[in-house]
């Protein structure tokens, strides 16, 4: 949506995003205003508004916030008002079980990618907990670009931040390869997604001779979790999903279903379980 932003809307949301984080169940006060950077006075405003909505509630004996009833009235509602979304859910629940990995769901928020479900096993650090935010730049969100427009596509490419022609040209032969198999597979760690957000950034701070350098490595950084081109691999790789996208009654892509193997596998087990994802997120708007 187009148009400036409400900043005061903002804290608010932070902050209940921020108790609705795994491991953050219950935060105190002086955690809160640490966490999010608020003055005393604007996170009582907040908190105290919150409450007396029954959104939060607070410990009477520790003091500590929580998420409240008044936000489980507007949980009951989402699968009512989201069955696309609901049933993208099931269908992650059914391929963890099924699969015996875990399984995610990726929804895209303008460009922003946010994990709103992740079923099944958590393989340690590897994993990223519901509600986080992804940029949708490179390497990630393949998924989602593969079956986007031409414009969006270029948009999704100049978010990587470099202006090589070689990571363009690249990033365009592994949407089209995407799209013509059917799903995308991704063997970036969490550690290559980092450093590719990193020089991306980095890359506007520094003199034109180390641009130039930081843009070669760019390209690397964002083509190297992608699946090669011929599908083909020497041995078997470590596997760090495998997405197909799921399809709206419009034709568009506002989510992606996902399994995390997170285990090396030869190129013919990605392939058997790239077809099944597909098949469950195909399923997904006729049922």
């Amino acid at each position: 949506m187009k148009g400036t932003t409400s900043a005061p809307t903002e804290r608010v949301l932070d902050v209940v995003e921020l108790l609705a984080k795994p491991g953050n169940e219950q935060l105190r006060f002086s955690d809160i205003v640490t966490q999010l950077g608020l003055t005393q006075a604007t996170a009582h405003s907040i908190l105290k508004t919150l409450s007396d909505r029954g959104w939060l509630t607070r410990d009477p004996a520790g003091k500590a916030f929580s998420l409240g009833p008044g936000l489980a009235v507007v949980g009951a509602r989402i699968d009512a008002v989201r069955p696309l979304a609901h049933a993208a859910h099931v269908a992650a629940v059914q391929l963890s079980t099924e699969l015996g990995y875990a399984a995610s769901v990726v929804e895209r928020v303008g460009d922003t990618l946010v994990i709103t479900a992740f079923e099944g096993p958590v393989a340690g650090t590897h994993t990223t907990p519901p509600a986080e935010r992804i940029p949708y730049a490179p390497p990630f969100g393949v998924a989602f670009a593969a079956w986007d427009t031409v414009v969006e596509q270029r948009a999704w490419i100049n978010r990587s931040g470099s202006t090589n022609p070689e990571l363009a040209e690249r990033l365009e032969r592994v949407l089209a390869r995407t799209r013509e198999r059917g799903f995308d597979v991704d063997w970036t760690t969490p550690a290559l997604g980092q450093m590719t957000q990193l020089v991306g950034t980095l890359r506007d701070d520094v003199p034109v001779h180390v641009r130039a350098m930081l843009d070669e490595l760019l390209v690397e950084c964002a083509t190297i979790g992608l699946l090669p081109e011929n599908d083909s691999a020497p041995r078997p790789q470590p596997i760090a999903s495998i997405c197909a996208p799921v399809f709206d009654a419009h034709g568009q892509v506002p989510m992606i279903l996902a399994v995390h193997p997170f285990v090396a596998l030869p190129m013919r087990r990605v392939s058997a379980l790239g077809k099944r994802v597909v098949e469950a997120s195909s399923a997904l708007l006729s049922g």
